[in-house]
């Protein structure tokens, strides 16, 4: 309320108004040019918030003002007085570990985000019998990498222990936490045959209402994408996050090729990845010149030439 006394008082000279326009009350707008429109009014940028529970049950926080994925978890964590190393990931919509709503580089802005948090601890002994194990890998952008896939029949499916959603804190007692996906995926690939090994595994943190809702494997097109033609709010590794519009039908089915193809020559999915990727051979001419784009960006992955082929053709 204002005081009484101040009623009728007039701003002196120079002063803001209350709204912080810095125009006198009254006065008049600098007169358009003769001919031109009136300007539009800037158009107002939307206020983001987003709703999000711990997945094993909690009250709905509110979050905002995040720009990448880390900040993303600090917001999270913040909300629940929890730490953000406490985070594995995060599915958009539901409770559920659910591998097909896995939160990417885009969150829509009515998602609700579902913030998994760790669970036990388990150690599995593992023999490599074959050069693959079978498992998929992705990582949460944030620090862990976790298993998004098993392949059926594989060497990891038939440990009864060891599930979709399970994070990898260290292999061989070597702690991988802060490790990428790829790079955590290249240490198992490049294990020796018929020789155990053992991996310290961090399970999500289970609700009663989630038992034996988890899958042992997941196989299912186009996941890891939040879009559907709506506004999404788009999260980047480097640089802040932009309000964008979500990928058209035809990106998103060249990301899940692009996806897929990361999956069968490097083992790890990466929704993130393969959008950047097929934003990259949008704007490429050619196969060779889409390989030197990808080496000034994404170098430390050492993509092979008939990978680079592939992604140009898919794309």
């Amino acid at each position: 309320m204002r005081r009484a006394g101040r009623r009728g008082r007039q701003p002196q000279e120079g002063s803001p108004m209350e709204n912080g326009v810095g125009q006198e009350p009254g006065a008049a707008e600098p007169p358009a040019a003769e001919g031109s429109p009136a300007p539009r009014p800037p158009r107002a940028r939307p206020r983001l918030v987003f709703h999000t529970q711990l997945a094993h049950g909690s009250p709905t926080g509110r979050i905002e003002g995040f720009t990448n994925v880390r900040e993303l978890y600090a917001k999270i964590a913040e909300v629940f007085g929890i730490s953000p190393t406490e985070i594995l990931f995060c599915t958009l919509n539901t409770h559920k570990v659910d591998m097909q709503k896995l939160l990417g580089g885009q969150i829509g802005l009515e998602d609700f985000i579902f913030a998994h948090v760790r669970g036990e601890t388990k150690e599995v002994e593992v023999t490599k019998t074959e050069d693959a194990l079978g498992l998929t890998i992705t990582d949460n952008g944030a620090g862990y990498a976790f298993i998004k896939r098993i392949k059926e029949g594989s060497v990891i499916n038939r440990l009864q222990s060891v599930s979709v959603g399970d994070s990898i804190e260290a292999i061989n007692d070597q702690s991988i936490v802060g490790c990428r996906h790829y790079e955590v995926a290249r240490m198992l690939r490049e294990l020796p045959r018929a020789q155990p090994f053992t991996l310290r595994l961090v399970q999500p943190k289970k609700a009663f209402d989630m038992i034996g809702q988890r899958t042992r494997s997941c196989k299912a097109p186009g996941e890891g994408r939040a879009g559907s033609g709506r506004e999404t709010l788009r999260l980047r590794a480097q640089g802040a996050a932009t309000l964008e519009e979500g990928p058209t039908p035809l990106e998103e089915e060249a990301a899940r090729r692009v996806d897929d193809l990361l999956e069968s020559y490097m083992g790890i999915r990466d929704g993130e990845l393969a959008s950047t990727m097929v934003e990259a051979a949008r704007g490429s001419p050619s196969a060779e010149q889409l390989a030197r784009g990808l080496d000034s960006v994404l170098g430390e992955f050492a993509f092979p030439a008939e990978f680079v082929a592939e992604v140009w053709a898919a794309v």
